[in-house]
């Protein structure tokens, strides 16, 4: 991790969970990172801790709402302005809403697809740019995905949600592919994992707080540090090294 100390990494959905692990962790590693969110009272408490706790990198918080275009594309001029540009693009914001397939609210799809897909797109095209017009040539590209852009699980409430990760794999190795037809060596990487203890399951379920809880309480799920350290060894692999895609499930997890 020595060659991303002081170099600017933006992390989506930075306020809770998966997102503001890893921006803890790569915080540590000295990185410069901006922590994006719709709020930014969170992430503005994990940029003292991280000061306080003596962290050689900085978090920057960056209130931002990653549905709407223009505010993705004044974060990117603003992190141009103050910080030249991004080197790490982490897209871990996502969401679900229980809205199935033959019933579900079309708000509800446009929601995931906003953030789940177009969003991910967005950041990826203009971290990209970001690269290409400072000529850096060994950027990272992580899009946080799921074990349910990989299968489809019998439960109604998810299906649209897997068709959006199924998305996210798709761009993924479309990214990849597009990266190498333009000859640089920015490499593109998705992490996909099962069941991991973060609030997710309480805003899937945010009618029925029981079952979001029993759903962590069924096994021993993947804790959001164990996303930030796969995302710390994604990126700390050698630059000739290109991981595609890291599937991680809890050891008790059968689908």
């Amino acid at each position: 991790m020595e060659r991303w100390q002081h170099r600017v990494a933006l992390v989506t959905g930075a306020s809770v969970g998966i997102g503001a692990a890893v921006a803890r962790a790569l915080v540590q590693h000295g990185m410069k990172v901006v922590g994006c969110a719709r709020s930014v009272d969170k992430i503005e408490k994990l940029a003292a801790e991280c000061q306080s706790a003596g962290y050689p990198g900085t978090l920057i918080p960056y209130k931002c709402d990653l549905s709407n275009e223009e505010e993705i594309l004044s974060m990117f001029s603003a992190i141009k302005t103050l910080h030249q540009g991004v080197d790490v693009c982490i897209n871990n914001a996502g969401l679900a809403r229980p809205e199935p397939l033959l019933s579900g609210k079309t708000e509800g799809w446009r929601t995931m697809i906003d953030v789940n897909v177009m969003a991910v797109s967005i950041c990826t095209r203009e971290t990209y740019q970001s690269m290409k017009e400072r000529s850096i040539d060994d950027g990272h590209i992580i899009n946080i995905n799921s074990m349910n852009g990989h299968s489809v699980v019998p439960q109604s409430v998810v299906h649209f949600y897997s068709a959006t990760k199924y998305a996210v794999t798709a761009l993924t190795e479309g990214l990849r592919q597009e990266l190498r037809e333009a000859k640089t060596h920015i490499r593109a990487t998705c992490i996909s994992p099962g069941l991991v203890e973060t609030g997710f399951a309480f805003k899937l379920h945010d009618n029925d707080p029981e079952r979001a809880a029993a759903t962590y309480e069924s096994i021993r799920c993947l804790k959001a540090e164990d996303m930030a350290n796969a995302v710390i060894y994604v990126l700390s692999a050698p630059p000739h090294v290109q991981i595609g895609d890291i599937q991680m499930r809890p050891t008790e997890q059968i689908s």
